[in-house]
């Protein structure tokens, strides 16, 4: 079932991790569970993508703009952040709804589909 909730995220405008809560929601997962699930299962695809992105800029012919230690630098500065920051969500979301967020969604799709419907703005 996670596979699928996974697999919607191919989908413009899906959210892999948003459907992979709501799936461990559905699933009977409490909030802080299925958040925690979702995260653990972003880990292979964001390591493969980081290492097939540093293994194409070391052999890049062209000059690099960064030097590895600024690369090294950069990844170590986007790691702690992203570690306090899903430390700081985990926290948040054992006493707190998701409910903003998902009423936050849904009236910025209805507003979309409006505007696209309507034809303020173009696809």
């Amino acid at each position: 079932m996670y596979g699928l909730a996974q697999a919607l995220a191919l989908m413009p405008g899906v959210s892999r991790s948003g459907a992979t809560i709501a799936m461990g929601r559905f699933l009977g997962y409490k909030r802080e569970a299925a958040l925690r699930y979702s995260f653990l299962l972003a880990l292979p695809a964001v390591f493969g993508s980081g290492f097939y992105q540093l293994q194409g800029a070391i052999s890049s012919t062209e000059s690099n703009v960064f030097s590895l230690a600024e690369t090294a630098v950069a990844t170590g500065i986007a790691f702690v952040v992203g570690y306090l920051v899903i430390a700081w969500l985990l926290k948040f979301v054992s006493t707190k709804s998701f409910m903003p967020f998902i009423i936050y969604r849904i009236a910025l799709g209805m507003l979309l589909l409006i505007l696209l419907g309507t034809g303020v703005i173009s696809a």
